[in-house]
């Protein structure tokens, strides 16, 4: 009998829980609900052995970069519809969508054909080829998490146009369909994408003025529209500098719109901080702009010359701008943590879309990281106990990093290249030597899995070897969309 009063308070308490859990109003004390942030960092091209030796350039054989410190790790097959070695559309598309699709598509079904656009005489795209019955569009991440309500952003060190971006907020059957995919981020506007809701994305960064701007300021549209006037119209805060970047208050700021370059952006290599800002300080930037929003917000990060650098085969830009890459991935984990300390409501993915053919070649000795006096990895290959410099067969020496193809192949006996020396390849503009040789600039994508890490809100999620269309629904599912 003495029980009662204590069973009666405990049954009193059940049935106040059940009456809020039943009522549209929570109960007293009851926290709203937690934002659900994304932050889906894309180093394209960046293949492991890539990242391998970005480290060591870095930080040495025995460092790490802050993307060696996500806990939970996958492997990612990254084969497209129609090619066993993918190009960056469907690649990003099947990450954004979790639908494998053709080279050159973005972000459509897999029975899309990629047409190329109508061109002029001087090469200039004036039209879409892609025909009303080819393929149907398939929803994005930043689609879904824009219809419920919660903000997106994209920034790229590419033109914002380019394959990468474009499969986050576009749909077309032509990755060179940019004039297109630039009117595809304009709310309300001739070509919008309508599944971004009216308000459109919320920050958008990085090159590509020339497809925003018609052919009497200079662009690349040959319809006259001024596509950055039409998103001042919007309320985009424009920023076209470092100066004017700096002038913004991210948490005062609701959207927010930058181009400041015509094409890509600047290697790191070679960016100039006066005009540039990096990659860590736009996506510092786009996460205060988008931390506004109490729901949460997803946000595309893409370290996009990379890729460009390798195409090259000029190593040094390409591990440089891998490093640029894991100093945004850096300070969004810093950000992340200040109001999410745990990041128990935040989650963070890091991959790539591809691989390259860069290999690191011979038994060298440890070099430790590049620095002044001391080429690092982008030196040539010494021999792990007597320090000489190793010799193939003609006898002359050969670089640490090589690539399958490229356009640096000595097309007969490298003897005479026996005074090869690290000075030489660790020049900022060194094309490392190939096996081979294609034209300048068209070093292929290669078609190894590729490595992803994950931390946060769902993490634990991503382990094993997956298909690149996996990553889409555990993202998908991991934030609630």
């Amino acid at each position: 009998m003495k029980r009662k009063p204590f069973l009666m308070a405990g049954l009193g308490a059940a049935i106040a829980l059940l009456i809020a859990a039943c009522s549209n109003t929570p109960a007293a004390g009851t926290a709203a609900a937690a934002p659900k942030n994304v932050i889906f960092f894309l180093g394209d091209g960046m293949g492991m052995t890539t990242m391998t030796a970005a480290r060591i350039y870095a930080v040495g054989e025995d460092g790490e970069l802050s993307m060696d410190t996500l806990p939970e790790t996958a492997f990612v097959k990254t084969f497209s519809n129609d090619a066993q070695v993918t190009d960056s559309a469907p690649s990003m598309s099947a990450y954004m969508t979790g639908v494998k699709m053709n080279n050159e598509v973005i972000s459509m079904s897999p029975d899309t054909q990629a047409l190329d656009p109508v061109v002029d005489a001087n090469g200039n795209k004036l039209a879409n080829n892609c025909g009303a019955k080819n393929g149907t569009a398939v929803a994005s991440l930043i689609e879904l998490a824009k219809a419920q309500g919660l903000s997106a952003g994209v920034v790229t060190t590419t033109r914002v146009t380019h394959a990468t971006p474009a499969a986050s907020y576009a749909h077309i059957c032509h990755r060179d369909l940019e004039n297109d995919i630039a009117a595809a981020a304009v709310p309300g506007g001739a070509g919008y994408n309508g599944a971004l809701g009216s308000s459109g994305l919320d920050v958008l960064l990085g090159g590509g003025k020339q497809f925003f701007t018609p052919f009497k300021d200079g662009g690349k549209r040959a319809d006259g529209r001024d596509l950055i006037a039409e998103m001042k119209a919007k309320n985009y805060a424009y920023v076209s500098n470092s100066t004017e970047f700096n002038a913004i208050d991210g948490s005062k700021t609701d959207k927010l719109f930058g181009l400041f370059t015509n094409s890509h952006m600047s290697y790191d290599l070679d960016r100039d901080p006066a005009k540039e800002p990096s990659l860590a300080e736009m996506t510092s930037k786009a996460m205060d702009v988008l931390a506004k929003n109490s729901k949460g917000y997803f946000l595309m990060v893409e370290g996009g010359r990379i890729d460009h650098a390798l195409h090259e085969t000029t190593a040094k830009k390409a591990l440089q701008d891998t490093l640029a890459f894991d100093n945004a991935i850096k300070a969004a984990l810093a950000k992340a943590r200040i109001a999410d300390p745990d990041l128990k409501n935040t989650l963070i993915v890091v991959t790539a879309d591809h691989d390259h053919t860069l290999v690191l070649n011979g038994y060298a000795k440890r070099t430790g990281k590049t620095a002044a006096g001391n080429a690092g990895v982008l030196g040539v290959v010494k021999n792990y106990v007597s320090g000489v410099a190793e010799k193939d067969l003609d006898g002359a020496p050969y670089s640490i990093i090589g690539f399958g193809n490229g356009e640096n192949r000595t097309q007969a006996s490298r003897a005479a290249m026996a005074s090869l020396d690290e000075t030489v390849t660790s020049a900022n503009t060194y094309h490392q030597e190939a096996v081979i040789r294609v034209t300048a600039g068209n070093e292929t994508h290669g078609g190894t899995d590729v490595f992803l890490g994950a931390i946060g809100k769902g993490a634990d999620t991503f382990l094993g070897t997956i298909d690149n269309t996996k990553v889409f629904s555990l993202v998908k599912t991991a934030a609630g969309l």
